[in-house]
């Protein structure tokens, strides 16, 4: 009986096709709003529930101070034939071990010997890890914050004109940087410090640059000291070798972060202002693409690194809430 009602209905009364489609419209409205308690999942969400449900996890930091400082000078110049000069910055008295043509194999297995065996404090606990698999020595002593250059080169004696095709078994400079004072080495939970150097031959042409650069600490750990990256308010391009006014930039956040050895001046507030809003100083680090380039306000509204359109993994902040407040009430 129902069933004739309906197509009677539906054979002469154009109001059926009104109340199907205000029936439909209405259900789907329900289920959109929830009017009815059921968790349905839709497309459509405001702009708050957005923001707190792409936000990446913030990493907690632990800060601590590097003792050491090291950097290649000139390294257009540099080359396995003419040497390469380093110049060192360093808080306390200091060693600086070059080992040439040391084993990538064995580098790396020393560094675990230091997480489980015993700690890399000084040459001689690297050399023995490393079984003196390597092809020259030189050691320079560094006094504290003299900034010296030091030139090293492999002795023509040795006969090593390159070190053959990628991939190498051997790096060709791995510098080491320990504290000379065994009394400063319960100061610092850095220790030493061990440096990758590329340096060109007739082989591998490449400019001279630091490959890696791992931080041991007393503790038995050591990490990889990673650049982090900052937007300039001009439009050049940033090269490898940096100005003064863009290293004196990357020193200030690595001094933030607890990475940096010596104290610089202040740079310009104008270079380190948020990339989104240009209001706010930049503050977050994110992660893994290590752009600083978003303020306290703004990092929650990115899943994406607004520079380079990576994903975020996690985020972490230069300075504290606190020290960031100290820092607003120090200008104004």
């Amino acid at each position: 009986m129902a069933a004739v009602f309906l197509v009677t209905l539906y054979e002469y009364s154009p109001l059926f096709y009104i109340a199907v489609v205000f029936t439909c419209f209405i259900v789907t409205t329900g289920l959109v709003l929830g009017w009815f308690g059921w968790d349905v999942p839709v497309i459509l969400r405001n702009s708050e529930e957005t923001q707190f449900s792409t936000r990446a996890f913030k990493k907690q930091m632990r800060q601590v101070k590097n003792p050491f400082g090291l950097e290649i000078t000139n390294s257009s110049a540099a080359s396995l034939a003419t040497g390469v000069t380093l110049t060192t910055d360093c808080l306390e008295d200091s060693r600086l071990t070059c080992y040439w043509g040391c084993s990538v194999q064995k580098l790396y297995e020393a560094l675990q010997k230091h997480v489980y065996c015993f700690r890399i404090s000084t040459p001689q606990a690297l050399e023995e890890a490393l079984y003196s698999d390597y092809l020259h020595r030189e050691q320079y002593f560094i006094k504290k914050h003299s900034k010296e250059e030091i030139y090293c080169q492999l002795p023509s004696s040795t006969g090593v004109e390159d070190f053959g095709p990628v991939p190498r078994s051997r790096y060709p400079l791995v510098a080491l940087l320990t504290l000379a004072d065994e009394d400063d080495r319960e100061i610092y939970d850095i220790i030493s410090m061990v440096s990758v150097i590329h340096i060109p031959d007739k082989t591998y042409k490449l400019p001279c640059r630091i490959l890696y650069q791992y931080l041991i600490l007393a503790q038995g750990q050591f990490y990889d000291l990673k650049q982090l990256f900052m937007s300039a308010n001009n439009s050049a391009t940033p090269s490898r070798d940096q100005s003064p006014a863009d290293g004196s930039v990357e020193h200030s956040l690595l001094e933030k972060a607890g990475l940096a050895g010596a104290e610089v001046d202040p740079v310009e507030e104008s270079s380190k202002d948020c990339v989104v809003c240009q209001n706010g100083g930049v503050n977050w680090v994110l992660l893994p693409c290590r752009h600083a380039c978003l303020c306290d306000s703004c990092v929650c509204y990115f899943k994406q690194c607004p520079m380079c359109r990576q994903f975020v993994q996690e985020s972490f902040a230069l300075c504290g809430q606190k020290e960031a407040d100290k820092d607003i009430l120090e200008t104004s």
